[in-house]
């Protein structure tokens, strides 16, 4: 069972699409036909976003550092979040990111962070419907883990 799980997240990721932030030099790797429908970027070019059919999101970013926000630092501030429909339920954190799960809103979540040297913290993002938890729970790891900066 587990050996075909691996092959349909592998065959899920044959059809990469790999997104380069200009402004914060985010980078991230997705499957491009699960995550086809590329929304508006923001006027300031911190990031972009995309959607799949079934519901499913994907954001990868960037923001300055304005605050020396640490990982441990920023895990301890959602925790303590007061945010209605948000709970972290998973956490980690390096020296230089941080890995949060849990439901925000009645959708799963994931969001990686690098706090990079340069002042720039790069994020991916990404959310589902808890009905979709088998399928996303395969790729987020390979999404998340593709997230760099330069």
């Amino acid at each position: 069972m587990t050996s075909l799980a691996v092959v349909s997240a592998t065959t899920a990721i044959a059809a990469q699409s790999t997104y380069v932030n200009e402004r914060f030099g985010t980078v991230c790797t997705f499957p491009g036909d699960i995550f086809t429908d590329r929304q508006p970027e923001p006027e300031n070019g911190d990031g972009q976003m995309w959607l799949s059919a079934d519901g499913a999101s994907l954001t990868c970013s960037g923001i300055f550092n304005v605050d020396d926000d640490t990982p441990k630092g920023f895990i301890a501030g959602e925790k303590a979040s007061n945010e209605p429909w948000y709970e972290v339920t998973y956490s980690k954190a390096g020296k230089d990111w941080a890995v949060l799960s849990g439901v925000k809103d009645g959708k799963i979540f994931y969001e990686r962070r690098l706090f990079g040297r340069d002042g720039v913290i790069r994020t991916v993002w990404i959310d589902y419907p808890p009905a979709l938890k088998s399928k996303y729970d395969l790729l987020v790891g390979v999404i998340a883990g593709s997230l760099k900066g330069p």
